[in-house]
């Protein structure tokens, strides 16, 4: 199975192009994030969802896939933005209930739902509901963690690998992780990087340089020891 690199939180046609380049594969888009620093009108959202699929005459990459992030809980918000914008993944990154989920893949069976867990040390807030997320129609999860204030999404903090592998255990669907994720990090994963239902990362932070804009060359070094073969103990 390819590793999928999801980066998150573009706001530009200069930041597809650059992730694009640079060899993401999906690039997160943010909308009904109030207060977030990388919200994005419906109209931005549109601009930008067509801009990653409109790669460039030099591209010698697929296009990659602009991915829907949202707090928004009223699936009708969520599917009129989607359907608006032409995106066809969507990550529910709020506390939304299984119902959202359902809703949703009753309005757009062909969309993918990505939910987000979020991990607080070694608490997933939303492990009680974990099968019903699964019968609502989840396609994949992401495991994030939480700051220890509470704060969700792009907080750089890690989560600990016996964590991701118990809850990876604990459900059936492919998984995305993030969290603190970066190209220096990869070798306290290969454990996760081996699991079967292992699908990618999704990387903010370190994708980015001092000056808090995407940097083409952490992209690509995410990009390539993330995609390295994991090393996996041969059991006798």
């Amino acid at each position: 199975m390819t590793v999928l690199l999801k980066v998150c939180g573009a706001t530009s046609r200069r930041d597809i192009a650059l992730l694009g380049a640079a060899g993401a594969d999906l690039i997160g888009l943010w909308h009904g994030i109030p207060g977030g620093p990388a919200d994005l009108t419906t109209g931005r959202l549109t601009a930008l969802a067509t801009a990653c699929r409109t790669p460039g005459p030099a591209a010698a990459r697929p296009a990659p896939e602009p991915v829907l992030v949202t707090f928004l809980h009223h699936p009708a918000a969520v599917l009129d933005a989607a359907r608006t914008a032409g995106v066809r993944w969507l990550q529910l990154h709020g506390y939304q209930p299984p119902a959202v989920v359902a809703a949703l893949k009753r309005g757009w069976p062909e969309v993918t739902v990505v939910k987000v867990l979020h991990v607080t040390g070694d608490t997933c807030a939303e492990r009680p509901l974990l099968a019903s997320y699964e019968r609502a129609g989840t396609d994949v999860f992401l495991f994030d963690a939480t700051s220890a204030e509470g704060r969700i999404g792009s907080t750089g903090v890690s989560l600990d690998p016996g964590v991701v592998l118990d809850l990876a255990e604990a459900t059936t669907r492919p998984f995305l992780l993030a969290g603190g994720i970066s190209a220096a990090g990869r070798p306290a994963y290969e454990e996760v990087a081996a699991h079967p239902r292992f699908s990618g990362v999704d990387v903010d932070t370190a994708a980015r340089d001092a000056a808090g804009g995407f940097c083409a060359g952490r992209v690509a070094a995410i990009r390539r020891t993330w995609r390295a073969v994991p090393e996996v103990e041969e059991v006798a």
